[in-house]
């Protein structure tokens, strides 16, 4: 994993310190700080939007409100296989777990996710754009031939290849593909999504496309999403720009004739946004501000020595520990690591939006003792002050 963040860290650097990448830099920090203090305005700018634009929209308090529509929008599909693209979204509601559970086959599109759903034990990503960075070629190759009944050599293009063709099998009647997205853009009623891979294309492409996302993506234009999704390739990748950015801007459809408008050409029929709150509206703003390059566990000295323990599910590093106190409860948030950040302040320095991650932790730990959350051994501490007036 560290050699993979070392990776990263050298190619980013060659490019993040450019005069346009910092000016890049302040115009993200001006669109998230502004969509954060003008959420409820463009909520209900991006849902009027989505409707214009014939995109079915739905609103989901929490996971389990989540889960109910997408349930009740696949109820009556026949085949039951479904094209899942990466989002740490849907892994924030579990989608795989509830999904599997009723019965689908939820098909990873996304090479690392692919591989880490192979794995099947202890199977958490460690990055936002490189889930499997824990695995070094020969771990993969042991999971790719156990898993596919293959005999491929530990070779990375053989094992794409493998991968690729079981996963293009599997989705060979699928009719449902489910995405998160990178932003959205309020007044155009737009999804914007980055991939290398050209997996999000895959899944767009069938009958019924359900995006899932938190009102926290909702930003002004399509201008504003395009300069978060740039921002983000920059801090996760190393790169200028992804190779591909899918815009959603409704189902599929043509004017090629006579210029009358005829739906469903070769895209999605169906078009479903999930709009997603989850404890967002709760969340302090600063928390909201994340646009999800995965910089700042990159540089975090406790993330590298501990991995995915320090997070909360697919948020990882500080930032999840500040989002389950939101998204769960005060528990989570002890239980997700809120005493292993060292508060150093490493993730702010290398974060593109200079997100004050340890400072939101540190006004963490004094709710969390405000409610009774200790670390073992400052408990232990309290209970011998309690029981023998003495720490020891």
């Amino acid at each position: 994993m560290r050699k993979s963040f070392n990776t990263v860290k050298s190619r980013s650097s060659e490019i993040k310190d450019s005069p346009s990448v910092k000016r890049l830099e302040k115009r993200v920090q001006e669109i998230k700080k502004y969509s954060i203090e003008n959420s409820d305005e463009l909520l209900n700018q991006a849902i009027k939007s989505f409707k214009r634009n014939s995109i079915d929209v739905e609103f989901a308090k929490d996971s389990n409100e989540a889960i109910s529509i997408i349930n009740d929008l696949i109820k009556d599909v026949d085949f039951k296989t479904i094209a899942k693209a990466k989002s740490n979204t849907l892994g924030e509601i579990n989608l795989k777990k509830e999904l599997s559970s009723n019965g689908w086959d939820v098909v990873e599109t996304d090479l690392g996710d692919r591989i880490l759903q192979l794995k099947k034990v202890d199977n958490n990503p460690v990055h936002p754009t490189g889930p499997a960075s824990h695995l070094n070629i020969s771990q993969i190759t042991d999971i790719v031939n156990d898993s596919l009944d293959s005999d491929v050599d530990p070779e990375a293009h053989e094992i794409m290849k493998a991968v690729r063709s079981d996963v293009l099998s599997r989705l060979k009647n699928a009719s449902v593909g489910i995405s998160g997205a990178n932003a959205i853009a309020a007044e155009e009623g737009s999804c914007i999504m980055v991939h290398n891979e050209g997996n999000i294309s895959i899944v767009s492409l069938k009958d019924l496309h359900i995006i899932v996302a938190g009102i926290d993506k909702i930003v002004p234009t399509l201008e504003d999403a395009v300069s978060i999704s740039k921002l983000e390739t920059v801090y996760a990748t190393g790169n200028y720009v992804t190779s591909y950015m899918n815009v959603i801007s409704g189902p599929s459809k043509t004017a090629d004739i006579e210029k009358k408008l005829l739906k469903n050409m070769y895209g999605a029929k169906k078009v479903v946004v999930i709009l997603l709150d989850n404890g967002r509206s709760a969340a302090s703003e600063e928390c909201l501000w994340c646009i999800g390059c995965g910089n700042c566990i990159v540089h975090c000295p406790v993330y590298n020595a501990v991995g995915n323990e320090f997070g909360f599910n697919n948020y990882l590093g500080g930032r999840g520990v500040a989002m389950s106190k939101f998204i769960e409860n005060d528990e989570a948030c002890f239980e997700s690591g809120l005493y292993m950040c060292t508060l150093c302040g490493l993730c702010t320095l290398n974060c593109p939006l200079t997100i004050p991650t340890n400072e939101i932790i540190e006004n963490l730990r004094k709710l969390s003792t405000d409610v009774g959350f200790y670390p073992k051994a400052h408990m232990q501490i309290k209970d011998n002050i309690s029981n023998n007036d003495s720490p020891y």
